[in-house]
């Protein structure tokens, strides 16, 4: 039965996909809550809202919103700072809510103005030193409620006073977080039916209470509908606004990138396409709501996501009913959650943050580019122990910087520095025409020109997004790449991998010192592409496919 607006044949589906991607949900807005400093029904507040109308409005289909570590993190030090200029929550807390509306305000302008085609432009050592520097905040401020006790809101003071942790821990709050954390990492492998966050909150709470162990708990969350927090909005300082300003636009980016790469990875598995703008307007409109009444921002949350798609959601309900079962929650279930102990959630952060960290990029620090690694090293310290703000801005503008050094260097040698070309309309070379005349249905042949760096990613893996089904195999030149950043080595890893779930060989052929020196180094030859498949000369490209295309077809023939 098809309804005008709705095919009923996704309901089942978006509501399993929604209670699922809910009770996901749960554990982690009351962690992200406590972790924000305005409680964990700030948590519950924002993940109610943004889940809601953020699935309504926003342009992802399958997306689950709300609370993330990274939107935490620059929410908890805003708290931080605003109680520094006030003396105390209750006198920040206009600042605080008008900071949050901003920051909505802004990301539905951001949609309006078309903002998100430049967020792909964020270079990846920057992104990916930020991000691990989040969940090294995570971890770290979480350390103290991790073992029962309270804790500093910076993360330089918490390192100051980490003698004290080791002398003055509550030991029944520190089983209880080891407890949570081994349930967390351990049910998963014993069944994936139940969220082993929600199994670990449960189990640990539930020991908790029955013990009567002595260890800090979430305490009172208030139930029912929330009231409206905008008393005090026009009142407020214009000292302050210096701050709001600041902390606005933080959130706006950090929530339109979260939101945005969180909407690729649906794209990828449910083979929709998501649409930028209308995406960070419904972010930004559930943001918006959730500061009205209280509750701390969110963005498009991966593992919600994950799990609402696994579980069958399809369509905006599935997003909608995650959102209004936590809404369901806070009405019925708020007394009992408030005697889940701190070191529970703390449990379940620190594993969380450390997903939040970037490994991969880490793991290859020595091995890229110099000047990529530094730029990620001093954008995670920073993040780390200064201002997420003035991490971001160092960040792009170290990266800018040493790309125009690059191109200035590449300029000097008479090298030609160009754009990476299209496929729609790409002209064969004439070394090409005779093959690719024979091979067209089944050969693409891709030309790169100039550095492949951070500021043609994007387009080149969308690019390779294009090539048609029937392609079986794709040749990459690369005679005119002298240089390759971190950013241009993932694209291609991500491109490969891609092609290759679909079947399709990807050959290099006159691979320049730099780039090849750098594939090699993050094992991306051979490991990916092997050396059999790297060639000094197109022809010899050429005879590999001819040979290679051959048997293939006699083989299915």
């Amino acid at each position: 039965m098809m309804s005008k607006y709705y095919n009923l044949k996704y309901l089942k589906g978006d509501l399993t996909g929604g209670l699922v991607a809910g009770v996901v949900a749960l554990p982690l807005a009351l962690a992200f809550g406590v972790q924000s400093g305005l409680g964990a029904i700030a948590g519950l507040y924002g993940a109610i809202a943004v889940g809601i109308f953020a699935a309504i409005f926003g342009g992802t289909r399958t997306q689950a919103s709300g609370p993330t570590g990274p939107m935490t993190v620059v929410s908890a030090a805003l708290v931080a700072a605003s109680i520094e200029l006030t003396g105390s929550l209750e006198s920040a807390m206009p600042i605080i809510i008008l900071t949050f509306l901003a920051g909505g305000v802004f990301q539905i302008i951001f949609g309006l103005i078309n903002i998100a085609g430049y967020v792909k432009y964020f270079p990846y050592p920057v992104v990916s030193g930020f991000m691990s520097g989040v969940g090294l905040i995570i971890i770290i401020l979480q350390l103290f409620p991790f073992a029962g006790l309270g804790s500093e809101k910076s993360t330089w003071l918490v390192m100051q006073d980490l003698p004290r942790l080791f002398t003055d821990f509550n030991w029944q709050a520190l089983t209880l977080g080891v407890f949570t954390v081994l349930v967390y990492v351990v049910f998963p492998y014993i069944t994936k039916a139940i969220p082993s966050a929600l199994v670990a909150l449960v189990l640990a709470s539930v020991a908790s209470y029955f013990l009567q162990w002595d260890v800090p708990i979430i305490g009172e969350i208030p139930s029912g509908l929330p009231s409206l927090q905008v008393s005090g909005l026009f009142s407020v300082d214009a000292s302050a606004y210096a701050i709001i300003l600041e902390y606005a636009l933080v959130l706006a980016v950090l929530g339109s990138i979260d939101s945005l790469l969180t909407s690729v990875i649906a794209d990828n598995m449910t083979k929709t396409k998501h649409n930028s703008n209308r995406e960070l307007i419904g972010q930004g409109i559930g943001n918006s709501i959730a500061a009205i009444f209280g509750g701390i921002p969110g963005a498009g949350a991966t593992k919600g996501t994950v799990i609402n798609i696994n579980s069958g959601g399809r369509t905006r309900l599935s997003g909608a009913v995650h959102g209004l079962f936590l809404l369901a929650v806070l009405l019925g279930l708020g007394k009992l959650a408030a005697y889940i102990p701190l070191s529970v959630l703390a449990g379940l952060l620190i594993p969380i943050a450390l997903k939040i960290i970037d490994v991969k990029g880490l793991k290859h620090l020595l091995v890229v580019p110099r000047a990529d690694a530094v730029v990620l090293i001093i954008v995670l310290l920073i993040t780390t122990f200064g201002s997420l703000i003035q991490a971001v801005g160092i960040g792009l503008l170290l990266a800018s910087l040493l790309f125009m050094k690059r191109s200035s260097d590449i300029g000097e040698k008479g090298m030609e520095v160009g754009t990476i070309a299209g496929f729609d309309g790409e002209k064969p070379w004439q070394d090409e025409i005779e093959f690719y005349e024979e091979y067209k249905d089944k050969v693409y042949i891709k030309h790169l020109y100039g550095p492949l760096f951070f500021g043609f990613t994007s387009h080149f893996q969308d690019e390779i997004k294009n090539i048609p089904e029937q392609i079986q195999a794709l040749i990459i030149r690369m005679d005119r790449v002298p240089y390759i950043d971190q950013s241009g080595l993932y694209a291609i890893e991500n491109a490969v991998l891609d092609l290759e779930k679909r079947g399709v060989q990807v050959l290099l052929t006159a691979v320049q010192e730099q780039p090849k020196d750098k594939l090699v180094s993050i094992d991306i030859v051979p490991d990916l592409i092997s050396e059999a498949h790297i060639f000094e000369e197109i022809n010899g490209a050429f005879t590999y496919l001819k040979n290679n295309l051959k048997s293939k077809t006699s083989k299915t023939s």
